[in-house]
């Protein structure tokens, strides 16, 4: 120490090694929660022709289908199904929509884009080198599981906006006309329609998490984004086997019309309510096991 100050000499303090590492190990500066943000992968798949694909698709699609209609033998609107009055209003026509592609078209988009999520990275061969910067596995996860997610409700919501627009202008605005043959106003429609999307996304979100599971375990996107989809039609077959009795309920995709509980009077959620628990349970388990998987894989590619 200075006799004349006390602090300490300067030439006495050995000079600093910039390239030492930290206590922990680390780098100098190094922050895991900079190396891979939300934003910068929204960047990078916004630049995805995949994600262009959803987007137009979804898009195109109540387009297609008022085509289909305008050129198809004019019917009155008297069936005892959402397909049969599908023509009778603008909110008609978006649940039809919506109920037309949640069985197939909506499972298969987000398939693709959860599925697609980290195996993409493994089949690039840069999956590697993003946990070498280094990325921490579960941030990795995390991001692409949160911007999977992100994309996928941006794909279901604008399918929805989508046909209520373009129904608009097909159909006109009026009221929504159930099943029973009861006319609700169209304003009030809207919130069961909400209600609606919001049990496909969470039905849809069991789907998401067993191609997100399945992306961790294949450096083949494909292969994960078919793996989701045939387990998911393969349920679905099997909840026609009425045999299986009490099983059938079990099924992932058992209580996947359980949404047609909103257009009734009165309302019936029962099952609703029991397909949302459903679908969060197994999106639970598969989400887990993606962890579980990845946090032990030993990546190669």
């Amino acid at each position: 120490m200075s006799e004349q100050t006390g602090h300490a000499d300067p030439a006495r303090v050995p000079p600093r090694d910039e390239g030492a590492e930290e206590a922990d190990g680390a780098a100098p500066g190094y922050q895991a929660e900079a190396t891979l943000t939300v934003r910068t992968e929204i960047r990078r798949q916004l630049r995805r022709r995949r994600t262009a694909l959803c987007l137009g698709l979804v898009v195109a699609l109540p387009l297609v289908l008022v085509a289909a209609f305008k050129l198809g033998t004019p019917e009155n609107a008297s069936g005892v199904s959402f397909g049969d009055l599908a023509t009778y209003s603008s909110v008609n026509f978006t649940v039809f929509t919506l109920a037309s592609t949640a069985p197939l078209l909506l499972i298969l988009i987000v398939a693709l884009v959860c599925g697609d999520a980290v195996a993409s990275e493994a089949s690039w061969g840069s999956l590697r080198y993003l946990l070498a910067i280094p990325v921490p596995r579960a941030r990795l996860l995390g991001v692409k599981l949160t911007v999977s997610l992100l994309t996928s409700a941006v794909a279901l919501v604008v399918l929805t906006g989508t046909a209520l627009a373009i129904g608009t202008a097909a159909f006109g605005w009026l009221p929504l006309r159930t099943a029973q043959g009861d006319d609700l106003p169209a304003v009030d429609a809207l919130w069961r329609i909400g209600g609606m999307l919001g049990y496909l996304a969470i039905s849809l979100l069991l789907v998401a998490a067993l191609a997100f599971w399945l992306s961790t375990c294949t450096d083949a996107p494909l292969a994960a984004v078919g793996g989701a989809v045939m387990v998911v039609i393969l349920a679905s077959i099997l909840n026609q086997v009425e045999t299986l009795g009490v099983v059938r309920s079990l099924l992932p995709m058992h209580y996947s019309d359980a949404w047609q509980g909103l257009f009734t009077d009165p309302l019936q959620l029962e099952d609703m309510a029991k397909g949302a628990v459903s679908a969060l349970i197994y999106a639970t388990v598969f989400f887990g096991c993606a962890w579980w998987k990845f946090l032990r894989k030993d990546v190669l590619s």
